[in-house]
């Protein structure tokens, strides 16, 4: 049936025409931001995730400047103490030096304190960005974020790199009561004519290398924390030689015990004839360290002092060295030498390694962005060669169908001819 008011066929071309001419209108969309989901009408579930992502991307974009920064913190602190090392070795040199007899002691000893002045200045400059890591200053650990860790719920944590800060100065610190650090004695006499005394040593506190002291007065469970200095000083007719350890995570009352012992049998194997060359020194697996005093009179009384400082320099023996005086203050120089030296390339170590973890990071992080934003134009970047061809059969549909159009807009005109 014909009829003027209702033309179906031009109807069904209309909407064929209309549905074409959408279809060309997203895919010329397409073709201009290169995006296939450009909005969340285009498909709101893959639109929300590539938004997450791409707020990680940035996210991670934040995070590599701050591992930059960190990386570049921490290769300041590295190059201080491996400078500190050099140094503290050619004042080992001069201490060597400086046991021959035929030297001058005193313009070595001038060496040594400008030596001594010299790393002063490396460890007060080796600051980056006004934190410096090697002069006791900054907080400890130094936290340096290092990723965005997102779980499977969407709840976010920051992640972060803990890099441990050293004292390379010479700074004294505070005393620590006896009784509140646990060591023990804090003040001994040790008569002479074999006479002996003990020195009780500890190790830092908490896990199972905490050490009661053999102080009576010291608290249940009281010891050192990692990074306490303990000391131990003898005196005899004006002379003190001293000897000390920091305390270091993982020690155990052993090896704190055998590290102080084999400090005092240094300086006692240098001191050839001096009088510390009579006292004998002993350690149990315990780390209690017996002392006996082989001076012929009973009145030859040894001084003995032991105390704990907090927050001192790894470095604060420097300003003791002394090669103009006497052979067992020469020893005792080169005995905390190298001490110090042994600080100093822990310290290097240490920094060294965690440079070196934070490089790795800084390449995982690079990388890891690339991996988002590769998935996140996976999901929402227009395939171009699909578009294209895809545009192309469009616009050969559209010509077909105004052709369509136009044909049935013509069906009316048929009707005049059955009134002729």
């Amino acid at each position: 049936m014909s009829s003027i008011l209702t033309n179906n066929s031009a109807m069904v071309a209309l909407q064929t025409m209309k549905s074409i001419n959408k279809n060309m209108g997203q895919v010329q969309n397409q073709i201009s931001t290169g995006l296939k989901v450009g909005s969340a009408k285009d498909n709101a579930a893959t639109w929300a995730i590539s938004k997450v992502m791409e707020s990680d991307v940035k996210a991670f974009g934040a995070i590599r400047e701050s591992l930059a920064l960190g990386s570049s913190t921490v290769n300041v602190a590295r190059n201080a103490a491996e400078t500190t090392t050099k140094l503290l070795t050619v004042i080992k040199e001069k201490i060597v030096l400086a046991q021959e007899d035929n030297v001058d002691r005193g313009k070595i000893q001038t060496d040594i304190t400008q030596l001594r002045d010299q790393i002063a200045s490396v460890v007060g400059a080796a600051q980056f960005n006004g934190l410096n890591m090697v002069n006791g200053k900054s907080n400890n650990p130094v936290d340096i974020l290092s990723s965005l860790d997102r779980a499977s719920n969407g709840q976010v944590a920051a992640a972060k790199i803990g890099v441990d800060t050293v004292n390379l100065t010479r700074a004294e610190g505070s005393v620590v009561a006896a009784g509140d650090a646990g060591f023990a004695p804090s003040g001994a006499t040790i008569a002479g004519a074999g006479a002996a005394g003990t020195i009780a040593v500890i190790t830092p506190e908490g896990g199972p290398n905490v050490l009661r002291p053999n102080d009576p007065a010291a608290a249940a469970g009281a010891g050192v924390v990692a990074g306490d200095r303990m000391e131990v000083s003898l005196g005899f007719g004006g002379e003190t030689f001293s000897v000390s350890y920091v305390a270091r995570a993982g020690d155990t009352a052993q090896s704190v015990g055998n590290a102080i012992f084999n400090q005092l049998e240094a300086i006692k194997s240098s001191d050839t004839g001096g009088w510390i060359s009579n006292v004998d020194f002993a350690v149990d697996t315990a780390g209690e360290i017996t002392l006996t005093n082989n001076l012929a009179a009973a009145g030859d009384a040894i001084e003995l002092t032991s105390e704990v400082r907090r927050g001192g320099g790894e470095l604060r023996a420097l300003d003791s060295l002394n090669v103009n005086g006497t052979t067992g203050q020469r020893a005792e120089a080169l005995a905390s030498i190298e001490t110090m030296i042994q600080s100093a390339i822990d310290a290097s170590a240490a920094f060294g390694s965690a440079q070196k973890r934070i490089e790795i990071q800084q390449e995982f992080v690079s990388n890891l962005m690339d991996s988002m934003k590769s998935g996140i134009g996976a999901m929402v970047d227009a395939d171009m060669e699909e578009a294209s061809a895809r545009l192309q059969a469009l616009q050969v549909q559209q010509q077909l169908g105004i052709q369509a159009l136009s044909i049935a807009n013509q069906q009316p005109q048929n009707i005049l001819s059955l009134f002729r």
